[in-house]
C-alpha cells in the first residue's frame, strides 16, 4: 500500500513539473514577440500632441496620451477584430482591438465609439472620437499596446513608442503619415519662416504644430449662456467681425457651436513641460490674469500640449 502511495505521489510531482515547463515555455515564447518588428507598418491612432508617456505616475501609466480637440477622429492603428467595446468608470468609452500579429491595442477616454464587439476593422478606419470620459482630467486619447492580450494587471503592456518611435511630451504626431511622409513634412516645417507653422499643400494633415502661432485663427467653443457680445469683448473684436467670419445671421449662436476667431493681434501658444502661467505671461509681456481671462481658466493649472490664446500688450 505504501509503495502504491509513493508511486502515485511521484507521478503527481512529475505531472506538475511537466505542466510548469509547458506553461513556462509558452510564456517565454510569447515574451519573445518582437513588437517593434511586428508593428513597423502601424500608424498613429490620432492626430495631436503627446501629453504623457509610458511608465509615468510611479509606473502605473501603461500607455501614451495624445491630446487634441474634442471630437477629433481616433483610428485603428492596424487591421483586426474589436474584442471589447464598452463604457467603464476608468477607461470611459473604450475599444480593444486584437491584431493578427498577437497584439491587442486599447483606445480609451473617447467621446463616442464607432465600432462594436466582434467587428472587423481595417487600418486607418475611424473607430471613435476623442473625448474625456471615465477617469480623465482633459480631452485626450489614452492608447495602449499589449502582447497577446490585455489583462487587468496589464502585465503584457509594452511602450507604444516601440511601435511608433520615441517622441517627447509636447511633440505633434500625425495619424495619416507614414515614416517617409513624416520626414517630408518635417523638412517643410524646417524651411518655414518665423511664425509660419501651418503645413501647406498636405491635405492629409490637419493639425497645428506645437509652437506659437501668429496671424492665424483660433476656434472658440460657445459655452452655455454665452453671448456673441461677451465673446467679442474677450477677443477685443466687434460683434460684426465675428459674425462676418462665421456667417452668423441675426447674431444668433448656440451652445457647442465652434466660432472662427481671427488672431491678427494674438498668438496661440502650446504649453511645454516646465511652463507656468507667470513665465508665459512674462515672455509675451502680459499678465497671468489676462491669460486666464482670455482662455477662461478657473485656476493657475495648465497642462503640457494645452493651447493658450495670448493677447500681447502693445
Amino acid at each position: 500500500m505504501r509503495d502504491y502511495i509513493r508511486r502515485f505521489f511521484i507521478a503527481g510531482i512529475m505531472a506538475l513539473c511537466v505542466g510548469l515547463l509547458f506553461l513556462g515555455g509558452k510564456h517565454s515564447k510569447a515574451a519573445e514577440l518582437n513588437v517593434e518588428e511586428l508593428t513597423q507598418d502601424w500608424m498613429w491612432p490620432a492626430d495631436g500632441v503627446i501629453t504623457d508617456t509610458f511608465g509615468t505616475r510611479r509606473g502605473h501609466h501603461k500607455g501614451i496620451d495624445i491630446a487634441a480637440e474634442s471630437g477629433s477622429p481616433v483610428y485603428a492603428v492596424d487591421s483586426g477584430m474589436v474584442s471589447k467595446s464598452y463604457y467603464s468608470q476608468t477607461y470611459g468609452h473604450v475599444i480593444f482591438i486584437k491584431h493578427s500579429n498577437q497584439t491587442e491595442t486599447v483606445y480609451a477616454h473617447m467621446n463616442e465609439r464607432l465600432a462594436g464587439k466582434g467587428q472587423q476593422v481595417s487600418q486607418g478606419q475611424k473607430i471613435g472620437t476623442m473625448g474625456s470620459t471615465g477617469d480623465s482630467s482633459g480631452v485626450h486619447l489614452h492608447f495602449e499596446i499589449h502582447k497577446r492580450e490585455w489583462t487587468v494587471d496589464k502585465e503584457n503592456a509594452v511602450d507604444p513608442f516601440v511601435a511608433f518611435g520615441r517622441e517627447e511630451i509636447g511633440q505633434p504626431v500625425y495619424a495619416t503619415l507614414n515614416e517617409k511622409s513624416a520626414q517630408e513634412v518635417s523638412a517643410q516645417i524646417s524651411q518655414l519662416g518665423p511664425g509660419q507653422t501651418r503645413i501647406q499643400d498636405h491635405s492629409s494633415v490637419n493639425a497645428e504644430i506645437a509652437e506659437p502661432v501668429q496671424g492665424e485663427e483660433a476656434m472658440h467653443m460657445v459655452q452655455p449662456g454665452e453671448t456673441l457680445w461677451e465673446i467679442a469683448e474677450v477677443y477685443n473684436l466687434s460683434v460684426n467681425e465675428i459674425a462676418s467670419v462665421n456667417n452668423i445671421q441675426q447674431n444668433k449662436i448656440v451652445s457647442g457651436q465652434k466660432l472662427r476667431i481671427k488672431l491678427e493681434n494674438y498668438e496661440q501658444y502650446a504649453v511645454k513641460k516646465g511652463d507656468t502661467l507667470t513665465a508665459i505671461a512674462n515672455k509675451y509681456q502680459t499678465t497671468a490674469k489676462a491669460i486666464k481671462e482670455m482662455n477662461k481658466l478657473d485656476a493657475d493649472v495648465i497642462k503640457v500640449g494645452q493651447l493658450l490664446i495670448i493677447r500681447q500688450n502693445e
